[in-house]
């Protein structure tokens, strides 16, 4: 399995590049959601993986004793989601005895009764998928699937399902903070037959006129500077001590040197100080610099060591 497994990773590259990041994004959160609707309880996806199979290679796949449903979706097409015994049992405890035994359940052969007692989460994971898609490309191919019926024995499905090729949303879980961990695999037809999304006449309009008109309410929105004279560091001390009338001496501070910063203390450039038709004024220097430091990505400042002294900007 381990084999079959990488080989189906490495060529699944390029495929998962159609469709992967929507229902990604949706399973994990269909997952977590139901079954901390349905009952409480965490689940956590560790790793997902999206990958295209062959009927052949979804059979050597499956795990062992995995409780296997049968799922319908859009134009009679058929989907399978398998779940490897751990989960299935936590997902049971949790309904019969309202949290998970201290011990794991030995692995055994899941029943009609234990796939009943799962088909409500299983629905209700598949439906907040739909909703998570409702606006991706990838509701073509994921989005549509209920739960139909049980299956026994993995056999059938060789002869159930009909299509060359499916995607399989192959998923690492772990419920109980980690106490129990498993497989929840999702395999749908890789042709979609579900709804396609397309914008309207009007929407495909209006769109690059939202972006225009939304740029410009952006570029109106007041940014603050602050232009900084100097900095200075004091014990806290003398700061407590600090009255109307005291002198503090700025050694590094200079007119012609004035740093003009961001809220959050980032350098944008240097200006003079001045006077412009009888007001201060600043007058900028460096544009080049202010052009570069703009498209530079944004550091933020180094916390301060937990030293007595306070650092002034003034």
């Amino acid at each position: 399995m381990t084999e079959v497994l990488r080989r189906k990773i490495d060529r699944a590259k390029q495929p998962q590049a159609e469709g992967a990041p929507g229902a990604d994004r949706g399973w994990r959160l269909a997952l977590a959601r139901a079954t901390r609707d349905a009952m409480g309880m965490d689940l956590e996806v560790r790793r997902l993986r999206v990958l295209r199979v062959s009927i052949a290679e979804l059979l050597e796949m499956a795990p062992e004793r995995a409780l296997v449903s049968l799922l319908d979706g859009p134009q009679a097409g058929l989907g399978v989601l398998m779940v490897a015994p751990n989960i299935t049992a936590a997902l049971i405890e949790m309904q019969t005895l309202g949290r998970l035994a201290s011990q794991p359940a030995t692995a055994r052969k899941p029943t009609r009764i234990d796939a009943a007692m799962v088909a409500g989460v299983i629905d209700r994971a598949l439906a907040i998928l739909d909703d998570t898609l409702a606006e991706e490309a990838d509701r073509i191919w994921a989005a549509g699937f209920r739960y139909a019926s049980f299956l026994e024995d993995l056999r059938p499905l060789a002869f159930l399902l009909e299509e060359e090729s499916y995607r399989m949303l192959l998923a690492d879980v772990s419920v109980g903070a980690g106490a129990r961990d498993g497989q929840v695999i999702l395999v749908l037809p890789a042709l979609g037959r579900g709804e396609r999304i397309t914008l309207t006449t009007d929407e495909a309009e209006a769109a690059p006129q939202f972006t225009t008109s939304l740029a410009a309410h952006v570029l109106q929105v007041d940014c603050r500077l602050d232009a900084v004279i100097g900095r200075l560091t004091l014990p806290i001390r003398q700061i407590m001590g600090l009255q109307p009338g005291d002198m503090l001496d700025l050694p590094l501070a200079g007119v012609d040197a004035i740093s003009i910063e961001t809220m959050d203390g980032r350098p944008l450039a240097r200006g003079k100080l001045g006077q412009h038709r009888g007001m201060r004024a600043l007058k900028m220097v460096e544009a080049d610099r202010v052009r570069g430091l703009a498209k530079a990505p944004h550091r933020p400042p180094p916390q301060a060591d937990p030293a007595p002294d306070l650092r002034a900007a003034g």
